[in-house]
């Protein structure tokens, strides 16, 4: 206790000692990263879908512009080329095609194998839902209960033994994101995908998910609005939310910015969910030759206090891909470094390594 008239000096010290005294959470440390062989494909893919099977990463399919930007002209291309990359591999190869070519899907890790959840082509988005392994020499696909309707750019995470899909476009010409929340339970296959209630926000596409500690987790994304001429514009959002079952939705604090596309799902560490660069939409105006690239800063949600901080930065411009995990590590595998622009830069990080012990 304080001594009545006492110096303020003595005041300023004893306050500020008690405030050092307080239990504060550590801020999240800046993960090291590293890279893996690259795609075999010079311009890369974005919207490949991504995972393991067998202790092997595989990346399927995506899009990219082969000869010519979209700008000049370009055709975007759709793929089928599934790629395996072996522990302590030094090159990908080829390991089988796909159903059909396509891309924008969700991936989920499941001790099943990897499972690939909608996406789409040029033509059509899809409701097909796909189990992917692999025999030791090539990968393999069985179909598994198909969507409630077909659905790209969704964001999507398995929390225990549940698959959550949620938002998405329907069409590759929608003029409005779904507000869909479907749920998956892979120990009842046979009952199919579960329409739950949909979290009290807008609808949305390119969002990120999480899953954390039994509950998943919607950050950011885009919703489209119509501008009464026959055309869709953006709206950029930075809203937060959290589903578990026994409870529903809640709103969580906003993101400190907006993280479009970034890539998902959101990785859980050290207690918080890591938001690793995005589109902030700060550039959308520019001339795409003017573009300098995307976000690098990693967002990191706390879950325990509803709090963000700061993370780090990755060290790479990377939108519209899959994030993964393969023997212990992050694995990031390509996407779109630029509008337009791929990239076939497969990063990876321990989020157990050196920078997690400091």
């Amino acid at each position: 206790m304080l001594r009545p008239f006492a110096p303020l000096w003595a005041i300023a010290l004893t306050l500020t000692t008690a405030l050092r005294a307080q239990p504060t959470p550590s801020m999240p440390h800046a993960l090291v990263w590293k890279e893996l062989p690259a795609l075999p494909d010079r311009e890369g893919f974005a919207g490949s879908y991504a995972g393991v099977s067998g202790n092997v990463l595989l990346v399927a399919g995506g899009a990219n512009f082969p000869d010519k930007r979209p700008w000049e002209g370009g055709t975007k291309i759709w793929y089928d080329r599934v790629f395996a990359l072996a522990p302590d591999a030094t090159a990908w190869r080829e390991a089988g095609r796909l159903p059909s070519a396509g891309g924008y899907g969700v991936s989920v890790n499941t001790p099943e194998g990897l499972v690939l959840i909608g996406g789409g082509d040029a033509a059509r988005n899809f409701d097909e839902v796909w189990l992917a392994r692999w025999d030791g020499k090539t990968v393999t696909f069985a179909a598994w209960p198909r969507l409630p309707k077909p659905l790209a750019m969704a964001a999507g995470a398995l929390v225990d033994r549940t698959i959550y899909i949620a938002g998405g476009l329907d069409r590759p010409e929608a003029a409005r994101a779904q507000d869909a929340f479907f749920a998956l339970d892979l120990d009842r296959l046979s009952a199919g995908w579960r329409t739950l209630p949909r979290w009290p926000g807008a609808e949305r596409f390119l969002a990120t998910a999480g899953a954390h500690d039994g509950a998943f987790f919607l950050f950011s994304g885009a919703r489209l609005v119509a501008d009464g001429a026959g055309k869709t514009s953006r709206e950029w959002l930075r809203d937060a939310y959290r589903y578990t079952p026994a409870a529903g939705w809640k709103r969580l604090a906003d993101l400190p910015r907006v993280a479009v596309a970034a890539p998902s799902p959101a990785p859980s560490v050290e207690g918080r969910l890591l938001v690793m660069g995005g589109d902030d939409g700060s550039q959308v105006a520019l001339a795409p030759t003017a573009h300098q690239g995307f976000p690098r800063d990693t967002l990191a949600y706390r879950p325990a206090d509803d709090t963000w901080s700061r993370a780090g930065d990755v060290p790479f411009s990377l939108v519209t891909t899959t994030l993964t995990t393969w023997r212990g590590q992050i694995v990031v595998p390509g996407g779109e470094a630029r509008p337009g622009v791929r990239s076939p830069r497969v990063w990876s990080a321990d989020p157990n390594g050196p920078a997690a012990k400091k």
